[in-house]
């Protein structure tokens, strides 16, 4: 039957290369260290939920995770939404850009701690395909955790750009 991926692997689903339009962000940016991560994320959906209603922005996609540079102790990332329009800086959060162009993409199936095997195969698979990786590349998280849901419900698209 081949690798047709089904729901039930967390690595299931074949990469394949779209072309996206840039498009308005609304984030909350810093350099986290590895152990703070969960906590940064709360606190800046916090501060996007409160800044976006306020303001009467829209979210247009689910939530995102946008990351720079290699990852190490730390990370360089902004969590933030696509919005109908720029936001106003305040409260930590600022307008910000996802990059349009070409872009390789993956969905992984299953909790985050498999994320980083997600990643490194869509790294491979770019390699395998002669793409040269951008240095941003950002998860959308189109199921919202729940502390009482079955963490293999979860699905993450994963989009790492093409340095053209």
């Amino acid at each position: 039957m081949g690798n047709s991926g089904s729901d039930n692997e967390v690595d299931g689903a074949e990469p394949e290369l779209t072309r996206l339009e840039p498009a308005t962000t609304a984030v909350v940016r810093g350099v986290v260290p590895l152990a703070d991560l969960r906590n940064f994320f709360d606190t800046s959906f916090g501060a996007l939920g409160r800044t976006i209603g306020a303001q009467g922005i829209t979210p247009l996609s689910p939530a995102f995770g946008l990351y720079r540079g290699s990852p190490g102790d730390a990370l360089d990332l902004e969590v933030g939404f696509v919005t109908d329009r720029e936001v106003r800086p305040e409260a930590g959060v600022v307008a910000g850009t996802l990059p349009g162009g070409r872009v390789a993409r993956v969905t992984h199936h299953g909790s985050f701690d498999g994320l980083g095997a997600s990643w490194e195969r869509l790294h491979a698979w770019m390699r395998a395909q002669g793409l040269p990786t951008g240095d941003a590349r950002w998860e959308t998280y189109v199921t919202q955790p729940t502390p009482d849901m079955d963490p293999g419900e979860l699905r993450t698209v994963l989009n790492w750009p093409v340095a053209d």
